[in-house]
């Protein structure tokens, strides 16, 4: 019996990439666009495991999913809060995340940077209604700065990697130490990153532990005129406190690839439509502000590693083999 993965929230740019490692592993894809949710619950018949991405899996839909015969669920994303881990657990349905190239984010987390310190969104702002005046458009030249990097895991790992090249001091905060970076970068506490820091950037993954790790207190903590790079998780960082913080100088300026509640608004085209997220119509107004619509991840080899590691983990967990991807 050939193995078959229903795929829900496949994008047009996945469609090749599904269909290229359907042949490489010769398996059979029922493939939608729809977001899963109890009413489509039967599009998964006939089908042992499910690929998703970062739509929300509940208690009831799962277990409709084992009910028609589903084994393993994997999300072609890195994160995995959107699925109730503890439901899945208690129906016996193991879950899975993927990995892809750490250079991705870690590039376009060099690239934010770069632009924030030179006041990238200002300047091209300007350049689109013929304005070439040099006010408020003096940046800063990153070798001077004191960059810290919280979480060192793979991403993190390539964004010191990569900043290691510019001269700049890097300090970093991990419960991990990495042997691997001794001597590129020096591992300290949060209180020392918060104090001596002119730029954090941060690459934690969501959870109890760093939900809101950024709040009105470590704010306060921090050295005044701080540079905020967020291409993680929205969570890390409580919105209302950072606008405050923005408003008193405390930060001088964020690049924003991830928002809190940024679910089902971003992926999906507003243009013509009102978008009922107040902090961030007020965050797109701030000069100082970069924002993006959480696409660091976003590059051809990256949304093939997510595919084919999706596939791979459904297939292992299926056929009762080691699958490097499971959670927990």
């Amino acid at each position: 019996m050939t193995m078959k993965i229903a795929v829900f929230n496949c994008r047009p740019d996945e469609r090749g990439l599904f269909e290229f490692y359907k042949q490489k592993y010769n398996i059979e894809l029922a493939v939608t666009s729809e977001t899963p949710t109890f009413e489509n619950c039967s599009f998964v018949k006939g089908c042992q495991a499910v690929s998703i991405i970062t739509t929300p899996v509940n208690r009831d839909l799962l277990q409709a999913w084992k009910e028609e015969g589903i084994q393993a669920v994997s999300t072609r994303t890195v994160g995995y809060d959107h699925i109730n881990l503890e439901a899945a657990e208690e129906l016996g349905i193991p879950v899975s995340n993927v990995s892809y190239t750490p250079h991705t984010v870690a590039e376009y987390t060099v690239m934010a940077i770069l632009m924030t310190i030179r006041r990238m969104k200002t300047i091209l702002t300007r350049y689109q209604v013929q304005d070439y005046s040099l006010t408020d458009v003096r940046g800063k030249e990153l070798r001077n700065m004191t960059v810290g990097v919280v979480g060192t895991g793979k991403i993190g790992e390539q964004v010191i990697r990569n900043l290691s090249g510019f001269g700049c001091r890097i300090l970093a905060h991990d419960p991990f130490p990495k042997d691997s970076l001794q001597g590129t970068v020096h591992y300290t506490n949060l209180e020392e990153l918060w104090r001596e820091c002119d730029i954090l950037t941060f690459h934690t993954p969501a959870s109890r532990e760093t939900c809101h790790m950024v709040n009105h207190d470590t704010l306060r903590q921090m050295k005044k005129g701080v540079i905020l790079i967020n291409m993680a998780r929205g969570s890390l960082i409580d919105t209302a406190a950072l606008i405050e913080a923005l408003d008193q100088g405390i930060v001088s300026a964020a690049a924003l690839d991830v928002l809190e509640h940024e679910s089902g608004i971003y992926y999906q085209d507003y243009k013509y439509a009102a978008v009922n997220h107040h902090d961030m119509a007020v965050l797109k107004t701030m000069p100082n502000v970069l924002m993006t619509p959480h696409t660091a991840f976003f590059t051809d080899e990256a949304v093939s590693d997510m595919i084919r590691c999706s596939i791979e983990s459904c297939m292992a967990e299926v056929q009762g083999e080691t699958d490097p991807g499971r959670i927990g």
